[in-house]
């Protein structure tokens, strides 16, 4: 795990990092084609919404919420190349074919100085965007502060630098996470950010001072933050990408490679599917009375679920025995050095990659989610309870043999 951090490091941080460096010219590697004049003309007469992370879990949803409900939008697309991919090339697998001549794909990236962008496409998206969604991030543990900074919170100071020059904005949207709250217990509040909290790992820090910058720019630019907790697959269909988090330890679970928990029972889980999220995503990027709310797209205290029950119904599920737990103190100053001794094979590869998860079997910490509700209520837009869906989860998770394989859409 990662060493523990202090909040005046995220003070710190912001203090003393030199300001990003002037905008400078770099090749275009744009895979969609110059859009003709009179296309120009109708992006200025509609909103033209730049997404940041579009290809993730996530973005790729909120991308098909906003084709879906916001009819008259142009999208464009900030993709970064992948070798052997094109953006235009990952873009097709989200984009559907009637949906195409209303998005317009840009190679960039969010980390290098004007977003990866040349000058003239640049100042073409400055002068035209009006909506702008930030959800490119990385969410690994294991990188060090400093990569985690890097995409982070570099990405973000240079996604608000570019925010500033856009003449015509109206939103901007940080989707950042609800884990900003590091090791806390209790209740956290949305209007909370740093009362002195220890983090578990660097993508939790990172994900605050990225937030802390974007706070600082809330007298100048509109934006709107918005913290989901754990995401997971969606509400009706169970239908995910990323088998990560939640699905980790309920993989090796049903296989029988694991049972003993180092957690807490009551430990509480706070779970939200991808649907909820997005469409949450594009509601509040079109509400004017969201600009300068801090937003938790979390399940909440009335949503949430403890592992203990979680891991009752997947033992029901998965028809295997109940799991046993450890108090993480003795297991992890005692059992799980034995272990690591004793252990060969992928028993042991399961000791090392649970390392990752272990803090989130011991949160007690629930999330408030006034604001949400205020803000989304008015829509219909709620999470519904974890132990409502949860089955649809994992029968998804069985259908895919957790992702090695395509399940026909019903």
């Amino acid at each position: 795990m990662a060493s523990k951090h202090t909040h005046r490091e995220i003070s710190k941080y912001n203090r003393f990092r030199s300001p990003s460096p002037p905008v400078r010219s770099v090749s275009l590697r744009r895979s969609a084609s110059e859009p003709r004049t009179d296309t120009v003309l109708l992006m200025n007469q509609e909103n033209l919404i730049l997404v940041t992370g579009a290809t993730g879990f996530l973005g790729t949803q909120v991308v098909c919420e906003l084709l879906q409900h916001q009819p008259h939008a142009r999208l464009a697309l900030l993709i970064r190349p992948q070798p052997g991919q094109t953006p235009a090339q990952r873009a097709e697998s989200i984009i559907q074919p009637a949906d195409s001549p209303r998005v317009q794909v840009y190679a960039g990236d969010v980390s290098e100085p004007n977003c990866g962008l040349d000058d003239l496409t640049y100042q073409r998206l400055a002068a035209e965007t009006t909506h702008v969604i930030h959800c490119a991030a990385t969410v690994r543990f294991d990188h060090t502060l400093e990569q985690a900074r890097h995409m982070n919170v570099d990405g973000t100071r240079k996604m608000l630098d570019f925010a500033a020059a856009m003449r015509s904005l109206r939103s901007f949207v940080y989707v950042g996470t609800a884990y900003v709250a590091g090791e806390r217990e209790g209740l956290i509040r949305e209007n909370e950010l740093d009362v002195g909290q220890h983090f578990r790992n660097t993508y939790e820090q990172t994900k605050a001072e990225a937030e802390a910058l974007v706070r600082s720019r809330l007298g100048s630019l509109p934006c709107v933050i918005l913290r989901p907790s754990i995401i997971v697959g969606d509400s009706q269909t169970g239908v995910t990408s990323s088998f990560k988090m939640l699905y980790w330890p309920l993989k090796i679970y049903s296989r029988r490679l694991w049972r003993t928990v180092p957690g807490y029972p009551d430990a509480v889980l706070d779970i939200v599917p991808v649907d909820y999220v997005a469409k949450a995503v594009a509601q509040l990027a079109f509400d004017e009375s969201a600009l300068g709310a801090t937003v938790h797209l979390c399940a909440g205290p009335r949503g949430s679920a403890t592992i203990e029950r979680i891991a009752r119904r997947a033992a029901e599920y998965f028809h295997v025995r109940e799991p046993r737990y450890v108090d993480p103190k003795i297991f992890f100053a005692a059992v799980r050095p034995l272990l690591s001794l004793a252990l060969w094979g992928r028993k042991r590869r399961v000791l090392v990659d649970g390392r990752a998860y272990r803090d989130y079997f011991t949160m007690r910490m629930q999330f408030d989610t006034t604001d949400a509700e205020r803000l989304l209520g008015p829509a219909g837009i709620f999470p519904p309870p974890v132990m409502e869906y949860l089955d649809r989860l994992l029968h998804y998770c069985v259908a895919s043999d957790w992702g090695r394989k395509e399940v026909p859409a019903l």
